[in-house]
């Protein structure tokens, strides 16, 4: 054996742990730990190929030993989180599943085992290297034996390398943590003595026992400490003395790392939803994980006798799954490359416009069968297709399915629904990855330059998985009972955004310019007021030179916990304001610099040059509570509430003279769901009498009549009303109000007394979520909720947050889908000119010739507010202007 890896798997997996967002599985159950632990060991054997290699865990009654001698050992140690645990047992369970050898001996820590393996690897002339970041394993540092932290870009420590960390040698580790001791473990070391005094001792005396020996010459208080603290010393010494005398298998075979079972191991995976890593398997026969499927038939059509006989075929068909090959992924401004067809499971056809068919032949052919009354189409994100089809002159009459949106119903809470995904978690089937056609990065080709045959079996198996992801989820949405909500809200709502897109929203670059150049000015003056305040020039920007300047050379210090030290984000700046005068001018620094990078200059390069309007995408499988996303660019999130977020919005106008825009706006449509969920009698009263609801509040929290609530009570009302919908503590509450905790609570406790149906349905949510799993919206839309019994408490609070607040926003969502599917019908019966160009969720807005204006606000008024009966009426206000701004 020439070389051993041995893997600290606790530091691994408690680095994971809080290196790693939370993540669960579809039980709700905790796995950042597990998923981190896993990739860190991936990497590891991908990077150095061991051929031996060891996962040490502790082993039970591991603290013993160390406790017969000091029974505060480690006692100041937190249990570690709930949620932790049990990860620690599936970290063994993958490593059995790799075939990686593990070593967990009782009575023994992990550090003792793994100190025991390397001196045995020594006496073998074995090299080890230890993977971890515990300093308690660098005292065994020496020619045979290495420090490997993979967390750091695989930092290598020898002896010079530990000498440069600790300024001391390997040797003397062992005496530096005697002398400054271990907080993490309890090690008390010596009152008074920090890592660089243990350092400098150590230089100069070079021991433990020579320090011990020299405390009248070293002197003063330091002296006298060392003196009176010899016991306390020698302790801590013999704490962090590690254990070698380890009894474990001592054979090379034991630590050979052998071929890892990788079904088992996908099976693994896919119970703890690791997809990603499904996707690295390579399975032993080093084939397609699909490869024990039937054969297919993917056909390339290449010739107008071949294309009429294909579309004498598919006629004959209902549904027809299709897909599009472009050039570029927006679709507006791509070139379609060639089209899949599948109307068979395993019968797949490509017709390429870049072959040897004139395309105008192809067009000519395919409208009657892409416009027949009698034929669905089934797409991936179908909306793509219909939009490049479109642009090259092609109509598809009729949609069937879509395969990401039925996945995002079944699955809201999955942040991915593509193609290559689906298949994997479906089918267990690694489709052809796009880079084996077009390459990577520089190397990086044109779809319209891969090889015909290449293209072809990559789009037949598109549209042949697609159809087999329709069968399989037509029958999950049905047994989901979530049929109606895709039928009847989904599916009829993407030619609505298609047209959306489609038209797009004028954007007047001039105008943005001006801003842009203004903002650039008063960037450079607030840029020198900042350097002259901190009395040098700095990069503001740079989060570490500023963080510097702050805290090094003004400073100043966050009252938050120490975590906060060093740390430049807002809501610690925010807290250091009234420390010094140049932290607003930081804050309002970083403002203007996101409206200058983010809008006033992003924006105009989003303007597509053939329409001069921006064309954004609305996403129908992103958040998983039903609202529409939007992106390239997020239009939704254009500012609104400072002045020059205003002037943004100014930018957006008609295109056209004698045009305006109008905006229709559901009027608080949360609190009047929430009104109508819980039946609460004083809040279905306030809208039914049509009473501003804020006020209504602040009346019965403060016990004053209406008439003489203030602005002050009306707005600590509001942020009640908006904060309850979204589960806000009463320390979110204090802090967005200025006010003690004690009175956020009070405040909140009155909200509860006055509107106790409102508690009562709060509660009905959580309880709904913990004994069903999820939640549902008015219309039947569902979200799982797993994480509702997470043993972890700050997942289990989020979880608890999103049962409440799922039903209000999904159903919101819901009403106004519904309405813009109705809208729509209205416009294209009575044929009006003007069309739908935004959403922005309660908020639909519209781009209308001035002879429209009163139609409009007519119709869209009437199916806004009757799209859906609630115990209190739905009320939508309008507004008209010349651009956005005015709206």
């Amino acid at each position: 054996m020439e070389k051993i890896y041995i893997l600290d798997a606790i530091n691994y997996l408690f680095r994971s742990y809080y290196a790693i967002g939370p993540m669960t599985n579809p039980k709700g159950e905790s796995t950042s730990a597990l998923y981190g632990f896993i990739r860190s060991v991936n990497k590891l054997i991908k990077e150095f190929n061991p051929k031996h290699l060891v996962c040490v865990f502790d082993g039970p009654n591991n603290k013993e030993k160390r406790l017969e001698i000091y029974e505060e050992y480690k006692a100041n140690r937190e249990a570690g989180p709930e949620d932790f645990y049990h990860q620690i047992e599936w970290a063994k369970e993958f490593c059995k599943l790799s075939n990686i050898p593990t070593l967990t001996i009782e009575g023994y820590e992990a550090d003792d085992t793994m100190a025991s393996v390397a001196v045995w690897a020594k006496e073998n002339n074995t090299t080890s290297y230890l993977c971890t970041s515990d300093k308690d394993l660098f005292q065994l540092v020496d020619e045979n034996t290495f420090v490997l932290n993979v967390h750091k870009d695989n930092l290598l420590f020898d002896k010079i390398k530990v000498k440069e960390k600790f300024g001391v040698n390997p040797k003397q580790i062992l005496d530096l943590l005697a002398l400054m001791g271990d907080a993490s473990d309890n090690i008390p070391g010596v009152e008074g003595i920090g890592p660089k005094t243990a350092a400098t001792l150590l230089d100069k005396y070079q021991t433990l026992d020579n320090i011990l020996e020299c405390t009248d010459e070293i002197g003063g208080k330091k002296g006298q400490t060392l003196k009176e603290q010899t016991d306390r010393a020698l302790l801590s010494r013999k704490l962090a003395t590690l254990h070698t005398d380890v009894s474990f298998p001592k054979n090379d075979s034991f630590f050979e790392l052998k071929t890892p079972d990788n079904q088992a191991l996908k099976e693994f995976y896919q119970e703890m939803r690791f997809l990603t890593l499904i996707k690295e398997l390579d399975t032993e026969d080093k084939k397609e994980v699909q490869d024990s499927q039937e054969p297919v038939d993917y056909k390339l059509i290449n010739s107008e006798q071949e294309l009429l006989t294909l579309i004498s075929y598919l006629e004959k068909f209902s549904q027809i799954s299709i897909d599009t090959e472009t050039t570029f992924n927006h679709p507006l401004l791509a070139k379609l490359v060639g089209v899949g067809f599948c109307a068979e499971v395993g019968k797949a056809f490509y017709v390429p416009f870049n072959g040897s068919i004139n395309p105008e032949f192809i067009k000519k052919s395919l409208s009657p069968l892409l416009e027949s009354e009698k034929i669905g189409f089934i797409g991936q994100n179908i909306k793509f297709d219909l939009h490049v089809l479109r642009q090259h002159g092609l109509k598809v009459k009729n949609l069937s399915f879509d395969t990401m949106i039925a996945s995002y119903l079944i699955n809201p809470q999955n942040r991915r629904h593509n193609l290559d995904q689906l298949c994997l978690e479906h089918f267990e089937k690694k489709k052809i990855p796009i880079s084996s056609l077009v390459g990577e990065k520089k190397k990086k080709i044109s779809m319209e330059d891969v090889n015909l045959e290449k293209i072809s079996e990559y789009c037949s198996e598109d549209v042949d998985y697609t159809l087999r992801l329709k069968n399989f989820f037509e029958k999950q949405l049905e047994e989901k009972k979530l049929d109606k909500v895709f039928y009847d809200i989904e599916l009829p709502l993407v030619p609505v955004l298609q047209k959306m897109e489609r038209k797009g929203i004028y954007l007047d670059t001039e105008k943005l310019r001006e801003m842009s150049k203004a903002l650039i000015q008063e960037l450079k003056i607030l840029e020198e007021a900042i350097h002259k305040e901190a009395g040098m020039t700095f990069n503001i920007k740079s989060p570490k030179q500023l963080s510097e300047v702050l805290y090094t050379h003004l400073g100043l210090t966050p009252s938050r916990k120490k975590g906060a030290t060093g740390s430049t984000a807002a809501s610690v700046l925010e807290e250091l304001a009234e420390q010094a005068p140049i932290v607003d001018k930081i804050l309002e620094y970083r403002g203007l610099e996101k409206l200058r990078s983010t809008y006033t200059e992003t924006l105009i390069d989003q303007v597509n040059p053939n329409t001069q309007r921006i064309h954004c995408t609305f996403n129908q499988s992103v958040a998983a509570t039903g609202r529409l996303s939007c992106q390239d660019p997020n239009l939704q999130n254009i500012p609104i509430r400072t002045d020059r977020g205003r002037k943004i919005r100014e930018g957006f106008k008609p295109q056209k003279p004698g045009w305006v825009f109008m905006s229709f706006d559901y009027s608080q449509i949360e609190l009047r769901l929430l009104a109508h969920f819980s039946n609460d009698p004083n809040l279905v009263n306030a809208f039914k009498h049509g009473n501003d609801i804020h006020s209504h509040t602040a009346s019965l929290v403060f016990d004053v009549p209406i008439e003489q609530v203030t602005k002050t009570m009306r707005y600590q009302a509001k942020t009640v009303n908006f904060g309850i919908l979204y589960g806000q503590s009463s320390f979110g509450l204090s802090k967005q109000l200025g006010i003690s905790k004690k009175e956020a609570k009070s405040f909140i406790e009155k909200y509860f007394d006055q509107y106790q149906n409102v508690d009562a349905f709060f509660k009905s949510c959580i309880e709904q979520a913990q004994t069903k799993g999820f939640v549902s919206t008015i219309m039947g839309r569902t979200r799982p909720i797993p994480e509702i019994n997470n043993r972890n408490i700050m997942i289990k609070n989020a979880a608890e947050r999103l049962a409440i607040n799922t039903p209000l926003q999904g159903s919101n969502a819901d009403i106004i889908k519904t309405a813009m599917i109705e809208i729509e019908k209205e416009i294209q019966k009575k044929n009006y000119k003007g069309y739908s160009i935004l959403q922005i969720h309660d908020e639909l807005l519209f781009e209308v010739p001035e002879d429209e204006v009163e139609a409009f606000k007519k119709f869209v008024k009437e199916k806004m507010e009757n799209v859906i009966e609630l115990k209190v009426p739905l009320v939508v206000d309008i507004a008209v202007g010349k651009n956005w701004g005015e709206c």
